[in-house]
């Protein structure tokens, strides 16, 4: 998978990924969303796009809809493909370790409750889309907090595939440039949102904060 590998912003010290957390804790509070244009330490990024620049095609499958025995295919809904990152290689691991210190930061900060989190690279060819949805409905899901960061170098206005949120009273949303480095955080139940068609291959990581719904029948996550 031919993928190219510049990037060229600031670095992952420790002051820098602390102001960006409080940014993106500040913006849940008072907004209930965060957009961080080029956000993503350079470190990250690459190590990232390295491992996609590795990846076959076959790696990816249609990405479906709903949860768990309720998920299926629906293509009029979104065409993109997936692959769950679970940490097997250094560029997941790195990234599992970022999100698990932005969870830890949101919860000292917000006292969310984030229990866990689970996340996928996407990938959408030319012509893909995702319609319009919340990623959690109210009293129907543990999802919390929904995140996107972005892995395309050089993407261009005319390139589409852009993220649109709607906050209330915005009908016409928020567009996000799906540019490298880019990360976007929401209240996943509270917005929903699309990815518009892409004009050629785009790639991000989408991922979710889910608060603990364990029962006496049912260990979340499941074992």
């Amino acid at each position: 998978m031919a993928i190219a590998l510049e990037y060229t912003a600031g670095g992952d010290d420790a002051a820098g990924r602390e102001q960006l957390f409080a940014t993106i804790a500040r913006d849940l509070l008072e907004k209930g969303y965060s957009i961080n244009p080029c956000a993503m330490a350079p470190e990250l990024a690459q190590s990232l796009l390295q491992k996609l620049h590795t990846m076959s095609e076959r790696q990816f499958v249609p990405a479906g809809i709903g949860r768990e025995q309720e998920q299926m295919l629906n293509t009029f809904v979104r065409t993109d493909k997936i692959c769950w990152i679970t940490g097997e290689s250094d560029a997941g691991r790195q990234w599992l370790e970022w999100a698990a210190s932005l969870q830890t930061f949101l919860n000292r900060r917000l006292l969310l409750g984030l229990f866990s989190f689970e996340s996928h690279f996407a990938h959408y060819g030319a012509g893909d889309f995702y319609r319009r949805h919340c990623d959690a409905f109210k009293g129907g899901s543990n999802r919390v907090l929904s995140i996107v960061a972005y892995l395309n170098p050089g993407w261009l206005p005319g390139d589409g595939g852009e993220l649109v949120i709607y906050p209330e009273g915005v009908p016409a949303g928020i567009k996000v440039t799906p540019a490298l480095g880019t990360v976007a955080v929401f209240l996943s139940e509270d917005f929903e949102h699309e990815v518009l068609p892409a004009r050629r291959d785009r790639f991000s990581i989408a991922g979710w904060y889910r608060v603990n719904s364990s029962s006496a029948r049912r260990a979340d996550p499941p074992l």
